[in-house]
């Protein structure tokens, strides 16, 4: 029997690619409807058979290893030199220093719970030993990771401006029938090698990592030596003129002979939500002055109106699969930390039916998932934005964690579809290349457990093996 996804998309090709034929979209922010864009379909996101806390996502906790990759460009920089077009600064500081006093400004993270943690360790609680030396040990490889930047990569975009974040489809291949390889062909789930020599993504990443434990350390620790490595590094990313990222996707993700770029390559951003966390951490240390937080402001209003605006915006907006997910993460994120709770509010609300119904089974099957070659790894993603989003929406007293359709599909069913597999009662019968390994599922599973606390949730998550007492994760959550 097919799903009712299924059923829907009958007419359609495994893998639709609008491209150019997607128009552009020219409506301003505030005029747009954003649950009235339209559905396509888009190529789920980069994943493997590794585990949750293993693999490039907004819920990794790796610590950057030094690159030094924009050693030469940051070089002899400025990074204060922008803040002089910021006229209005100095009037906001005063207020932007009374908020740092009070919890911290954040979205993902639990303000409540880090605040709390906080103060058991002021107060001489010991329970958080082993997490806080392990973050400093962490903290202490991220001081000496050199600022990044865009403009380091070789290759230049279409643009003419290295400014522009570039990355290349990573399951596309030269077509070896082809004397120039011309198109570029799908090969699902194999990633090509040659995507490695555009640096964008990597170094991306590295300050995403890097930037998160910091900030996390300063906030526990108050040493101004993390907060000033993290305020260096978010300058280089996102403010100085000379190393600064230009806010678009226009290129990311391009098919060598097919684009260049697509609506999908917004899947490689979805850590900037762990940034826009980070930047709240900052808030009342010596280094975060009020004319970094204003042009943090700056750029992700700019970044925020290309996603709602651009036809690669509006395409990843319309995915109905994890791409889907992670643009509403991404963009409720963005709307929370730029104040604009309608537009936040009206996301998550529309999510009940455009992520949560379309996406899930009332069995809890994640038909647009299970077709990949990395079922298992996807149907683990997509959950993880579902839960990341849910998350996301606590702040809006929104509750995604216990909506349910007319005929049960639901983030818990989806998560209950999974369970047996990941706890071996079950053999799992998808395609997932690079093997199966069901602890992808355990962080989910006890993410899950503050919002379900009922007897059969219980005994599920009794057989779920207990976080590491040195993972982060304690400092998080209070526990």
């Amino acid at each position: 029997m097919k799903s009712r996804l299924e059923k829907e998309n009958a007419a359609l090709p495994p893998d639709v690619r609008k491209g150019s034929a997607f128009p552009a979209a020219t409506v301003s922010v505030q005029q747009q409807d954003y649950a009235s864009l339209p559905a396509l379909e888009a190529e789920p996101l980069r994943s493997s058979g590794m585990t949750m806390t293993e693999r490039q996502s907004l819920s990794a906790h790796r610590a950057a290893k030094p690159l030094g990759v924009c050693e030469r460009a940051c070089k002899g920089t400025r990074f204060h030199n922008w803040g002089a077009i910021l006229l209005i600064a100095s009037a906001w500081s005063a207020s932007f220093a009374q908020h740092a006093s009070n919890s911290p400004h954040v979205f993902l993270l639990n303000a409540q719970k880090l605040a709390e943690t906080k103060q058991r360790i002021q107060s001489g609680d010991k329970s958080f030993a082993l997490p806080l030396t392990k973050l400093e040990s962490d903290a202490a490889k991220a001081l000496e990771q050199e600022p990044v930047s865009v403009v380091t990569k070789q290759p230049t975009p279409p643009s003419g401006d290295k400014h522009d974040y570039t990355s290349q489809a990573p399951y596309f291949w030269a077509d070896p029938q082809k004397p120039n390889g011309l198109p570029y062909i799908r090969r699902d789930g194999e990633r090509n090698p040659e995507i490695n020599k555009i640096t964008d993504h990597h170094t991306l990443d590295q300050m995403e990592a890097a930037v998160r434990t910091l900030s996390l350390a300063y906030y526990f620790r108050g040493n101004e030596e993390y907060a000033a490595k993290a305020t260096q590094l978010l300058r280089a990313w996102f403010l100085d003129p000379a190393t600064r990222m230009n806010p678009n996707l226009e290129y990311a993700q391009f098919i060598p002979g097919v684009n260049t770029g697509r609506g999908i390559g917004l899947i490689e951003t979805r850590g900037l939500a762990d940034v826009v966390d980070a930047i709240g951490l900052l808030a009342g240390s010596k280094a975060w002055k009020a004319t970094d937080q204003k042009g943090l402001e700056d750029w992700f209003s700019k970044f925020l109106q290309w996603m709602l605006e651009s036809r690669n915006g509006r395409e990843e907006n319309a995915a109905k699969n994890n791409h889907g997910t992670f643009y509403d993460v991404q963009a409720t994120s963005f709307a929370l930390f730029l104040g604009k709770k309608d537009l936040a509010k009206q996301i998550v609300e529309t999510a009940k039916q455009k992520r949560i119904a379309m996406q899930i089974e009332p069995d809890g099957r994640q038909p647009l998932e299970l077709t990949r070659t990395k079922a298992w790894g996807y149907s683990n993603g997509n959950l993880d934005g579902l839960m990341l989003l849910a998350r996301l929406a606590e702040n809006l007293e929104v509750d995604l964690w216990n909506y349910q359709t007319k005929d049960g599909s639901s983030i818990r069913r989806a998560l209950e579809y999974l369970y047996p597999f990941a706890v071996g009662d079950q053999k799992w019968t998808y395609q997932q290349l690079g093997g199966f390994d069901g602890r992808a599922l355990f962080p989910l599973v006890r993410r899950a457990a503050a919002h379900y606390q009922d007897e059969k949730f219980k005994a599920d998550q009794s057989r779920v093996p207990k976080l590491d007492p040195s993972d982060r994760e304690h400092l998080l959550t209070a526990d």
